[in-house]
């Protein structure tokens, strides 16, 4: 039998290799030198390329360079790359802009991997503004397996996580957020807030199990500790709930459901919107191929947004579901340093024949109308050093610079009265849709605002150290603002809605069913039967 003899000098050099080796090597924080030019560069930059509005100036009280110049201590004395990482996260979040992510790079800043769910999840309640709080909304179908005696129910308030008040644990991790409105921010931390994951919040904030302290609406408070799992795992107890009493599915698109009634007197139809997908002219064409069939053109459409996602070319759908022209979204561009480069873009986008919003196509024509507006009045805008460019039809995705916007209803749409239901998990472009049904009074509006996140264009860059060229992870910026159909900017500043309805703990197990019972009153009234929301 061979042996083999260890030189204890060797020994000793792998074992140094092997506990501080691959930490040394991974750690791309660079030096105090780095760090600091870093962040003049992301401060110049900002000022200059960022497009702020002023809904979030007066919401927030953002001044951006006061703001942002808070965060340079904390980039340059940042001692680890993921020090360094939060520390950007926090200055870009300063833009109260939840379209704008920073994202690891394979060669960049290194995070641990140690991801997670714990099998419940959270959600605000709206009822006092200024004075939200969060409540159990969903927990996992096994949650007894996991909590022991103490089992959470639907509605028990949120006191503490790991020992700490939640008030203070809120306001502890709302820099770490993207958001564009206070209630986004809320619903979105409230179904995260149970996530582990290290692109969300620095691994101080986890622990091994997910503590929580709870309030019954009637009982003592208790605390219940829970595993983190695998997402997938988990089935959560909402997926059983009946969402719309009286009516049934019929069809399922990516961008939709279809639901019918069930009772032949109601002559509604219903959708749960998904979101405005890359499907979503042939998802519409077999909506309208199913309405034909059943004869559903003259029923009243109610479609529930409230859990929406954004995407594109919502003049598709708005097109078949009302019988109103109506005025689009507008947008413009911010001139900055890096117009040149976003034309160029721009337009090897257009001769491969490749211009998309991630993926799907968006232009009702090649890109030539966008094209056009590019290489002329933004060239010029920008030879004459003006801030913005002119506003012209968003994107002139669905008509060209000089269009007045109007956009008509398809040959083929439903031709009775329309009811949207909206929430405010969503934005981007399901606050177009919002702001368009309610500035050109095309629906009856219901529920809560949108997020409020609409921007036009975006600049994204692989930022790295100005000097050493260490790549750290991606930035973005905000450069054009969306024009509502009234004239005024929608980021940070969401159509309303005509009845509000705020989700509470009282309401939450039926509100889908209350939005849907205001909607059907509102259609059946009847001094509403000549409505205009048509």
């Amino acid at each position: 039998m061979k042996k083999f003899m260890i030189n204890p000098l060797k020994s000793l050099l792998i074992l140094i290799v092997l506990t501080f080796g691959h930490t040394s090597w991974a750690q791309n924080h660079g030096t105090r030198a780095d760090r600091e030019a870093l962040f003049n560069y992301l401060y110049e930059k900002t000022i200059d390329r960022e497009s702020v509005s002023p809904y979030k100036v007066a919401s927030f009280g953002l001044d951006l360079s006061k703001n942002l110049m808070k965060m340079k201590d904390e980039i340059i004395d940042a001692t680890s790359d993921e020090a360094l990482y939060f520390a950007l996260v926090k200055f870009s979040n300063i833009r109260k802009n939840r379209h704008l992510s920073i994202q690891p790079l394979e060669n960049g800043l290194k995070l641990e991997r140690n991801r997670g769910v714990a099998p419940i999840r959270f959600h605000p309640d709206y009822k006092k503004e200024g004075d939200y709080f969060m409540f159990v909304s969903d927990v996992g179908t096994d949650i007894r397996q996991y909590a022991g005696k103490n089992v959470p129910d639907i509605g028990d308030k949120l006191i503490a996580i790991n020992g700490i008040p939640f008030d203070a644990y809120f306001a502890s991790i709302a820099p770490y957020q993207r958001y564009s409105t206070v209630n986004n921010l809320w619903i979105r931390v409230g179904y995260n807030l149970s996530v582990k994951d290290e692109r969300f919040l620095p691994s101080g904030f986890y622990k091994e199990k997910f503590e929580v302290t709870l309030q019954p609406k009637k009982g003592r408070v208790y605390t219940v500790s829970l595993p983190y799992l695998e997402e997938e795992e988990i089935q959560w107890q909402s997926s059983e709930r009946d969402k719309y009493p009286g009516y049934k599915k019929a069809l399922e698109k990516v961008c939709y459901h279809l639901y019918v009634p069930t009772e032949p007197e109601n002559k509604t139809i219903l959708l749960w919107w998904y979101g405005f997908r890359g499907s979503i002219r042939k998802d519409m064409e077999a909506l309208m191929a199913y309405a034909q069939e059943h004869n559903l053109l003259e029923h009243d459409v109610i479609v529930d947004l409230t859990e929406s996602r954004g995407g594109s070319r919502g003049a598709v759908m708005l097109r078949r579901l009302s019988s109103k022209p109506y005025k689009t979204t507008f947008g413009n561009l911010k001139l900055s340093d890096i117009t040149d480069d976003f034309i160029a873009k721009m337009t090897r986008s257009f001769l491969e024949k490749n211009i998309n919003d991630h993926g799907a196509r968006e232009n009702d024509d090649d890109g030539r109308w966008v094209m056009d507006w590019l290489h002329t009045d933004v060239l010029n805008a920008l030879a004459a050093g003006q801030d913005y460019s002119n506003d012209v039809p968003f994107k002139c995705a669905h008509a060209p610079k000089y269009s007045d916007g109007v956009i008509h209803p398809a040959e083929v749409h439903f031709k009775g009265k329309l009811v949207c239901l909206f929430g405010p998990w969503g934005g981007s472009h399901l606050d177009q849709f919002s702001s368009i049904v309610y500035d050109n009074s095309l629906a009856h509006t219901i529920g809560m605002p949108t997020g409020g996140y609409s921007n036009t264009w975006e600049w994204t860059e692989k930022l790295k150290f100005p000097a050493s060229n260490q790549y750290l992870t991606t930035f973005m910026w905000d450069i054009g603002h969306t024009i509502r159909p009234n004239g005024q900017i929608l980021e940070g500043n969401p159509a309303p809605v005509n009845v509000y309805i705020p989700v509470t703990r009282e309401n939450f197990a039926a509100y889908k069913s209350l939005l849907l019972k205001k909607a059907m009153e509102w259609l059946n009234a009847e001094d509403n039967q000549g409505s205009v929301y048509r």
